[in-house]
């Protein structure tokens, strides 16, 4: 399935339903470990990032320790790693289950729209199950009838990733 195709209204306006879709189809490409599949969602010039929890959610990266602040060529190259036998952390690949919830659509203008949702995500790895849950915030660009990510910014709402001890999958 080509989930940046799934896009049935006018051109540059998108129904909360088909934010949706998109967004599910997204959880499903991370749960089946399809990253280079998921990595073809983003635009050339896409951000994914995931500020500490102890700063606004609206940081910068330019003057704050990320966990990740990654542009598109980095984020290409972390799925190219990640999907190697030699990528320790996950390989075996954890089971994960990506859910997303309370959508809703923020702005939309000449096809670009912000969207915010929950997220709750499940990693099982060795005998240890942690739970990554928050906000997702995302802008979504709209052309040619396809949808596409801009931008992905994860706030996490856990105080600190003690538990966890480190993020080593896509949230």
């Amino acid at each position: 399935m080509n989930v940046a195709t799934e896009k049935g209204s006018d051109a540059g306006t998108l129904t909360r339903s088909e934010v949706e879709d998109f967004l599910y189809a997204e959880a499903e490409l991370l749960d089946e470990w399809r990253l280079p599949e998921w990595l073809d969602l983003f635009t050339d010039d896409a951000t994914y990032q995931i500020p500490p929890t102890d700063i606004p959610a609206d940081a910068s990266p330019d003057n704050n320790l990320f966990y990740i602040a990654d542009d598109r060529y980095r984020l290409g190259e972390r799925v190219k790693r990640l999907m190697k036998r030699t990528a320790h952390a996950e390989y075996p690949h954890s089971k994960t289950r990506h859910q997303v919830s309370n959508v809703r659509i923020l702005s939309q203008d000449d096809g670009q729209v912000e969207v915010a949702c929950n997220f709750l995500t499940y990693r099982t790895k060795d005998d240890f199950s942690n739970i990554f849950f928050g906000k997702l915030l995302y802008g979504l660009e709209v052309s040619d009838g396809k949808i596409r990510i801009r931008s992905k910014r994860v706030v996490l709402d856990t105080n600190g990733l003690r538990n966890q001890g480190r993020i080593s999958i896509i949230l």
